[in-house]
């Protein structure tokens, strides 16, 4: 979602959805029939990052868990689909209850109040909401990755649910609802224009914490785990590649100049962090790889993710540079240090997500610095937006640690959240899901 405070649509869109849900009476406002239906094609696009995700990650495991694999995130576009609707929006977008840790609005319960609304930019509620829900649906899915092929699906299944109400709406609610504290922090709030901190930050870290918490797969490092399908897995990137334009594109909830920033400032960076995985690759390893320029894609697009709508296209690029070298470098420290973050959950969407939330204000358009200056009443530098960025960064970073560890050590209580070892070994196609995902191929 973009950074609200100084384009006076998303003041007025933010500002309606906190009061009654009603943010214009259908007859003062028509609709925009090209502003809607780019949004209902950036919300088809970013459902369709969910099967990219999932053959993203259903690739590089064994195959004996691929299905299994790809159900984590076929599951939470499901799941998180109903939660959304039920709860979510309301936690997300309502007003500040017990002291701003989420929202609340009853009128969004079930999204039974918003039936005729249509919000100041022309775009129905509806339409709104449902784009938004997809951010909800890809975060947990995201955090599978990084303990992938050893997690019970019951408990998984149990995991997204307490996770998504603990950690991603309380997130969205302080990034990006109206009277969230991080929205409102320093002089003209933190900067996430599309998800870097709420989405891949808190994804990365949660991952990381899981991955430690519940331990290393058996075998690792020792034994040599072979991904089952690298033509999936970059088929599966580039789909995410597609899908990303109405990620960060379709954050600007419009259809007009700040969309066209956005999507150029995705093409680019997602194109310099391939480019700059495969020369680091050729370099340190003497060969380019698929598995590494579907990495450099994705290390590139979640490096812009924040900063889609306030950089310009050379901006843009330097993300994606410096987000695959430092992820590269992340994913190399990983293996020396031995954690099992199995596809790199925190190597690639942490990361990535720190260094654009960050650098970002490094690169940030001239024309947005003097408005934020003018907002702020001439307050703003690059040094206190510094601060402010850094602040939310390390906010969402102990936040996400510290809830995620409690779902887990509760969850552990209840239902072991790792798989046994003899499950383990079966696989978790065959002891979660009856199948096979090759037909009578061998598990390996």
């Amino acid at each position: 979602m973009t950074h609200l405070k100084r384009k006076p649509l998303f003041a007025l869109i933010a500002t309606g959805l906190l009061f009654s849900g009603k943010l214009m009476a259908q007859e003062s406002v028509e609709i925009d029939a090209g502003a809607t239906a780019w949004m209902l094609t950036s919300t088809a696009l970013v459902l369709l990052m969910i099967p990219g995700l999932a053959m993203f990650y259903g690739g590089l495991v064994r195959t004996k868990n691929v299905l299994g694999t790809m159900m984590h995130s076929f599951a939470a576009m499901g799941i998180m689909s109903i939660l959304w609707v039920a709860v979510g929006y309301s936690m997300s977008f309502g007003s500040n209850v017990l002291g701003g840790w989420f929202g609340w609005n009853s009128d969004y319960v079930f999204l039974r109040g918003i039936d005729t609304n249509i919000l100041e930019g022309g775009v129905p509620e509806y339409v709104f909401s449902m784009f938004q829900g997809k951010f909800a649906m890809i975060t947990p899915a995201l955090i599978a990755g990084a303990f992938a092929e050893r997690v019970n699906f019951k408990a998984y299944v149990i995991f997204i649910i307490a996770w998504g109400l603990l950690v991603y709406n309380p997130l969205c609610h302080w990034v990006w609802a109206e009277d969230g504290f991080l929205f409102n922090m320093g002089a003209d709030g933190a900067i996430d224009f599309a998800g870097g901190t709420v989405v891949h930050i808190s994804a990365g870290i949660s991952g990381l914490v899981a991955a430690i918490y519940i331990g290393a797969r058996r075998g690792f490092p020792k034994q040599n785990v072979r991904p089952n399908n690298l033509v999936m897995t970059l088929m599966g990137a580039g789909l995410l590649w597609v899908g990303w334009f109405g990620f960060n594109a379709g954050s600007s909830i419009e259809s007009g100049l700040s969309t066209a920033q956005a999507l150029t400032a995705t093409q680019v960076a997602a194109a310099a962090g391939a480019v700059t995985w495969m020369l680091i690759e050729m370099w340190h390893a003497g060969k380019a790889t698929a598995l590494g320029f579907a990495s450099g894609i994705l290390a590139g697009l979640v490096a812009v993710t924040p900063a889609a709508g306030v950089v310009q296209p050379l901006g843009a690029i330097a993300l994606g540079i410096i987000a695959s070298i430092l992820c590269y470098m992340g994913i190399m420290l990983k293996n020396k240090l031995g954690y099992d973050d199995s596809l790199d959950a925190f190597g690639v969407h942490g990361l990535g997500g720190i260094v654009g939330a960050i650098f970002l204000t490094f690169f940030i358009r001239h024309s947005w610095m003097e408005d934020a200056a003018a907002a702020a009443g001439g307050s703003w530098t690059i040094w206190n937006q510094l601060g402010v960025q850094v602040a939310a960064v390390a906010i969402a970073i102990v936040y996400a640690a510290v809830v995620t560890i409690l779902i887990l050590f509760i969850l552990n209580k209840c239902i072991k959240f790792r798989s046994p070892d003899e499950e383990e070994m079966m696989g978790l196609d065959q002891v979660y899901h009856g199948e096979r995902g090759y037909g009578m191929l061998n598990a390996s």
